[in-house]
């Protein structure tokens, strides 16, 4: 791979930019390391929302898939907000993650239909961001349905988007067999955005769904079940959406960016009116001498003059000029699956044209979601014996489902010297305990993780998260931490952005868990990884795997099945949402949780790379007990089990599996490798229902798994 020497960061996930994702994939430009910033894992696609809302489409049928776009583009997706930009220093400042500097920057955040109305943002919801409209609107429907609220609906807009809003909500109400009450209100004379005839006909179909259409008002104030109206009798509304047109985001004012009213000045590059580094597309920008309606349609026929653009930007080169259209194809929803089209004057209406608007919309998302499959590099001519079985197998895995298997491994360390003086346990735990002078125990450990996601922040949270493990499990407090990092080759000025992020966040990380980074050593190499030698202390001898009684059960703090979603999303098979929930708790600190299980505990572990049958495995005969497992209160990590049942695996966990067999059913999640998984304790069973509502009561999640009794180190699973 060549080096690295450019950053492209992508700000949002709207229609253009995910194109240009896709389109990176296909050729990305070598050099340039490509950053997409957006609050959720998935964006919601506009087309297919009403649809959506009508219930002619699941949800996860309109949403483009963020996380696999990434990963077929070799990006960073970046789950936070933008809150401002700093074009002089060439940064994105972040809500949650600080500053993030970039070469060459694109901004597609689209709009809001938030209204500046008393009342609103308690009682109301905008059309837009369509992801968190289309989630009030399925619970609200829920509680209509469930008899616990009003179908009473007002939509304040009138314009293409409020009356396909409302035709498909007052359709879906009509399908759960509910007389919908839906009232569209309008400032103006008349619904907008259409010609006559086409504004007649949806007036037709508005009133054939028992639509009330009030013109010519005001709307003064949204209460919880009503909209007040200047002059005019209230309406009622347990669900009001306001979609009367759209308005910029209000980060955006804040900026030194040129702007109307909030929305980006642009020229027919695509570029921000004077900052070569920095473009704007979609909804949220506006070019002076071309004033275009809000649709997506200009957004996609923009992508490919962007994705240019921003090659040229960073490479060199002529730009292109965008030319948006004139005329553009309008397909209205109806509410059923009936759709109008309006172009050039001409008016058709009908099950074709919902057909013609079915098929436009699904070969968008297709667009997006097939995506080529990741292929294995074939070697050719002469090899040593072995090399072709072992490229035969699947991609090596990142995180833990690298690692070394645990009778490999316990071969080689069994002939390491047994502890000195002053060395309490060496080999067999989570870390190495030493007694010091004063009489109390420091422990040790170290810990790298292969980088299993292009985000050099995350990865560093998820490895000082997952290298701490080691000594919350002994129920030391964290002391100091020296991280070990190999980064891919890059220019200077990336190696500098890179080391500053992960330093950034591993002071973090170790901060709030009462300990400091002290240093570390850094070198390049053919990939990002990342790892830290952590210490803590204890005034008491710490816990080990081997103290653990009979009786005792079994708790896990953490679900397990991250190597199984890692895998698939290394193999472009995972679901983005059930990725970035993954990750999520994978980067989570658990402190909390081991202050709580760690006074009460006759032995804890952390569940990592041998899997929980391993770890289970590993107490079990240190402690000379058996353990019978209770299958139904695994927990398992969304998308883990069905993708599991489908065959996707780590690279580890054939070897897992051999090492530490269960007894009764099978269940290949038992074997899992896990990166930063929870921490499992032997808490006598007395305490252990005192010790999950005390887990609970911190917010945190502890799962009674199973019971402990004499044995030999067998395991059994019912």
């Amino acid at each position: 791979m060549l080096p690295y020497t450019r950053d492209l960061v992508l700000i949002g996930g709207g229609h253009a930019h995910a194109l240009v994702i896709k389109a990176w994939g296909m050729d990305p430009l070598p050099g340039a390391r490509l950053t997409v910033i957006n609050p959720g894992p998935t964006a919601p696609y506009t087309g297919m929302l009403p649809g959506h809302v009508a219930g002619h489409y699941r949800c996860n049928e309109l949403e483009i898939d963020l996380v696999r776009l990434c990963r077929h583009a070799g990006a960073r997706l970046i789950l936070d907000k933008a809150v401002d930009i700093n074009q002089s220093r060439r940064e994105v400042i972040l809500e949650s993650r600080g500053a993030l500097a970039y070469d060459v920057a694109s901004i597609d955040v689209g709009i809001t239909a938030k209204l500046d109305l008393l009342g609103f943002a308690g009682f109301g919801i905008g059309a837009k961001p369509l992801n968190m409209y289309a989630e009030r609107w399925r619970s609200f429907l829920a509680q209509v349905v469930k008899g616990q609220s009003a179908s009473d609906v007002a939509v304040i807009g009138g314009g293409i988007a409020g009356c396909e809003l409302a035709m498909a909500m007052a359709f879906a109400l009509r399908s759960a067999g509910i007389s919908p009450r839906v009232t569209v209100i309008e400032s103006g004379p008349q619904i907008t955005g259409v010609g006559g005839k086409a504004r007649q006909r949806i007036l037709m179909a508005m009133s054939g769904l028992g639509i009330v259409v009030k013109t010519c008002v005001t709307v003064v104030e949204v209460m919880a079940d009503k909209v007040l109206l200047d002059g005019q009798e209230s309406v009622s509304a347990a669900f009001c959406v306001g979609a009367a047109g759209g308005r910029a985001h209000k980060w955006i004012f804040q900026t030194s960016l040129p702007q109307r009213n909030g929305f980006i000045k642009i020229g027919t590059d695509l570029g921000v009116v004077g900052d070569q580094a920095l473009f704007a597309v979609g909804d949220c920008a506006v070019m002076d001498k071309a004033l275009l309606p809000k649709a997506g349609v200009f957004a996609v026929r923009a992508a490919p003059i962007l994705y240019n653009n921003l090659r040229v930007a960073l490479s060199g080169g002529r730009r292109k000029t965008w030319r948006p259209q004139k005329n553009y194809l309008k397909l209205i929803s109806l509410g059923g699956q009936s759709a109008i089209a309006e172009k050039f004057g001409l008016t058709l209406e009908g099950r074709g044209m919902w057909l013609c608007k079915d098929w436009i919309d699904r070969a968008f998302m297709n667009r997006l979601n097939n995506l080529p499959k990741m292929m294995t590099p074939k070697k050719t001519g002469e090899l040593a014996t072995g090399v072709a079985e072992i490229l035969a197998t699947k991609p090596l895995c990142g995180g833990c489902g690298a690692k070394v298997g645990r009778g490999v491994l316990s071969s080689a360390l069994n002939t390491i010297t047994q502890p000195s003086d002053g060395v309490v346990t060496g080999v067999g735990d989570d870390a190495a305990v030493l007694r010091q002078g004063n009489g109390e125990f420091q422990v040790i450990s170290t810990d790298h993780l292969r980088s299993f996601i292009n985000d050099p922040g995350l990865m560093t949270r998820i490895a000082a998260v997952h290298a701490l493990g080691d000594v919350w499990a002994m129920g030391a407090q964290p002391q100091v931490g020296l991280a070990s990092i190999v980064l891919p080759q890059m220019s200077t000025d990336l190696q500098r952005r890179t080391l500053l992020e992960i330093t950034q966040v591993a002071t973090e990380v170790l901060s709030v868990a009462g300990a400091q980074l002290v240093g570390g050593h850094t070198t390049m190499g053919a990939e990002l990884t990342i790892g830290f030698t952590v210490t803590g202390t204890r005034k008491t001898m710490p816990l080990t795997v081997s103290g653990a009684k009979p009786g005792d059960m079994l708790i896990l703090t953490r679900p397990i099945g991250s190597g199984v979603i890692l895998a698939a999303d290394m193999l472009g098979q995972a679901g983005g949402r059930d990725v970035a929930a993954t990750l999520l708790i994978m980067g989570q600190a658990q402190d909390r949780e081991a202050a709580l299980l760690a006074p009460v505990a006759h032995a804890m572990t952390d569940v990592t790379g041998f899997g929980l049958a391993g770890h289970v495995h590993a107490m079990c005969q240190a402690s000379k007990l058996d353990a019978d497992l209770f299958h139904d209160a695994i927990p398992t990590y969304p998308g883990a089990r069905v993708l599991s049942d489908l065959g996707v695996s780590s690279t580890l966990m054939p070897a897992n599996y051999l090492d530490a067999p269960v007894a009764g059913p099978h269940d290949a999640l038992l074997y899992d490798p896990q990166t930063a998984g929870g921490l499992l304790a032997a808490v006598p069973e007395k305490l252990s229902t005192t010790v999950l509502q005390a887990l609970i009561a911190q917010g945190c999640t502890g799962h009674i798994i199973g019971r402990l009794r004499k044995g030999t180190g067998c395991l059994y699973l019912s």
